[in-house]
């Protein structure tokens, strides 16, 4: 999700033009939500796949907060063909403002201060920036189309007029309209069976944020994981989906025994087709997943401890603004890491904070320990929060929240983190809000002594890494250097001690190889343990960072076929931007690029463009 600066100059004259939110509020909305509110959309909404649209009507329920005679709302590239308010039939007036880059137009429409229903009439663009339109060649099944949604951060506004930040919350019901040979599921309540005339029917009863609404149409089935949890999928990888997250049920009951009770009533999974650009969506309800973390031995499975994690922080209580990005981020991969312990053990638990503490430290290297993007409160001021989605909000708020359960010792720190959510259950939080909780249990900022140790300050408002950063300990990583060593000294590949490895163990041998290895060594290791094969995506992302380094020439139709078929951002970014290095690999990856980008979402080709520009 990285996109360039533009000029603030340009941006404040425009944003000025089309009167945004007063100074303090979301810098990436329009919308006059300190005047009025949308307490709740009602979308009514038909799915053209022919032409790759979405039309109909959105109807939205205002909360007044001041007497005001306009409503501004979020849109981008979106056609409004009318509006009218309160039932009428007659047209209401609206405008629509210059476009504004990342932001979209603002779409200004005049009410009164009585006014207590909108309803917008439009249609999407086929290029909707939230909207991936599969062919049928496009999915694992190869026989019908898909269609699936990404809302976040500001992408909302492509599919659905709203207030497009996480500031405001609403609840939502839908009914969408579609081909009756294909399953239609929302971040709401969900069937589990196809209807017989294409007509689905959705209700969200809980308060969510924009960024939560999500759609999919697609051949899908549903298997059950528990009482309330269950998994959907092409009809080819449903059962795998299945075998793969057996351990749901668990996680959600560790998760509770944590931090208070579910509030989502169901927790279910949806596997997207390859091109889905992260590795999981927290939609409430219903978590879009990766098809890449169906490595068969359910070794990728934190990656679900995550999203699931997410209905507590982030869905329950949510950053305010894209610039407190890490208070859904960090304390999301603390709370992962606590699921896992509880399912998995502390063993399993420090490979992985020994991989985060690697991934935050390549991070900083790679932009810069004095770059302001290191912070944890971030300025995103005239860029796409898309920039701010990066290892720091995660990683470095991990940390920063794992040294507070550290120093405060883990009974005190659950005792907070519980009251946190659920005395803000359902509300949005500033990083300042959240030091003021923090500082009224534990005198981080107002007890010398205390923020002497903490450095709360440091970690929030400071570039790069603070010196007290908690430094997990792996027995089990001690033995993986132990066969780095052993190898790098000449222990053949297929002697070395791997027995019971898995992929952490592997990730971090790949990771500790050095980069002056020589190409005999790189083959020796696909030999012995045939990685260039590997049906783990995790793995193979790193290994062919390995092959590119090597110039392992055996690697690259395998790489060309992987970067062909995953459009997973985070397992295809390293991989092109190892390439970019040398003017062979860029020309090669370029070549590769142009047949594999109709396959990107748009937030992973938009990242590629740039780095291959």
């Amino acid at each position: 999700m990285k996109s360039l600066l533009f000029f603030l100059f340009t941006v404040s004259g425009i944003l000025m033009a089309q009167k945004p939110n007063p100074p303090g509020t979301d810098i990436h909305s329009f919308a006059n939500s300190s005047e009025v509110v949308v307490s709740h959309i009602a979308l009514d909404l038909s799915v053209n796949f022919d032409t790759k649209t979405l039309s109909g009507t959105a109807a939205l329920s205002l909360e007044h907060k001041k007497k005001t005679k306009t409503l501004i709302l979020d849109t981008r590239d979106l056609t409004i063909s009318d509006v009218t308010l309160d039932g009428s039939t007659s047209s209401a007036s609206y405008t629509l403002g210059k476009e504004v880059q990342y932001l979209g137009r603002p779409l200004t429409i005049t009410i009164t201060p009585r006014t207590k229903l909108v309803i917008v009439h439009y249609s999407t663009s086929p290029n909707a920036a939230a909207l991936q339109w599969l062919e049928p060649s496009q999915t694992a099944g190869k026989e019908k189309p898909f269609l699936f949604t990404q809302s976040e951060a500001i992408l909302a506004r492509s599919w659905v007029p709203c207030m497009d930040g996480p500031g405001v919350r609403m609840t939502y019901s839908a009914t969408i309209r579609t081909r009756p040979d294909l399953l239609a599921l929302m971040s709401a309540g969900n069937p589990v069976a196809k209807s017989t005339d294409g007509i689905y029917k959705f209700e969200m009863k809980q308060r969510i944020s924009s960024y939560l609404l999500a759609l999919a149409v697609g051949n899908l089935e549903f298997r059950s994981l528990g009482t309330r949890s269950g998994v959907y999928a092409e009809p080819g990888i449903v059962e795998k989906s299945a075998f793969e997250f057996v351990d749901l049920e668990k996680m959600i009951t560790a998760a509770e025994e944590l931090y208070g009770p579910y509030r989502w009533e169901r927790y279910d999974l949806l596997v997207l087709p390859p091109s889905f650009p992260f590795g999981g969506m927290e939609n409430p309800r219903l978590t879009f997943a990766t098809p890449t973390i169906l490595a068969g031995d359910r070794s990728l499975v934190a990656l679900i401890a995550h999203e699931l994690a997410h209905s507590w922080s982030g869905n329950l209580v949510t950053n305010a603004t894209w610039n407190d990005f890490w208070l859904n981020e960090g304390f999301t991969v603390y709370f992962e890491h606590r699921i896992m312990e509880k399912v998995y053990g502390r063993t399993y638990t420090e490979m992985l904070a020994t991989l985060t503490l690697k991934d935050l430290q390549e991070t900083i290297v790679s932009i810069g320990a004095t770059n302001a993007d290191t912070r944890l409160k971030l300025d995103l001021t005239g860029r796409d929060p898309d920039d701010g989605m990066t290892d720091i909000a995660y990683n470095k708020g991990y940390f920063f929240l794992r040294l507070c359960e550290e120093t405060f010792g883990r009974e005190q720190w659950d005792g907070f983190l519980t009251k946190y959510f659920t005395d803000n259950a359902f509300t949005t939080m500033t990083t300042e809000q959240f030091l003021k909780h923090l500082d009224a249990r534990f005198g981080v900022l107002s007890n010398k002594d205390v923020a002497s140790k903490i450095k709360a300050n440091e970690w929030i408002y400071s570039p790069g890494l603070p010196d007290n950063c908690p430094k997990p300990q792996s027995t089990e990583f001690e033995k993986v250097m132990s066969q780095v060593s052993s190898f790098m000294n000449g222990t053949p590949a297929s002697k070395l001690t791997t027995e019971g490895w898995t992929t952490h163990h592997w990730l971090y041998f790949l990771r500790n190889i050095p980069d002056s290895v020589r190409l005999e060594k790189v083959i020796e290791m696909d030999y012995a343990f045939n990685f260039t094969r590997s049906g783990n995506s995790e793995i193979l992302c790193e290994w062919f960072q390995r092959c590119i380094k090597a110039d392992y020439e055996t690697a690259f139709g395998p790489m060309r076929g992987y970067l062909m078929n995953v459009g997973r951002r985070k397992l295809v970014k390293p991989i092109y931007t190892a390439l970019a290095k040398t003017e062979k690999g860029k020309t090669w990856a370029k070549q590769v690029y142009e047949k594999a980008r109709p396959g990107y979402h748009s937030v992973t080709y938009n990242t590629i463009d740039g780095i291959l520009k």
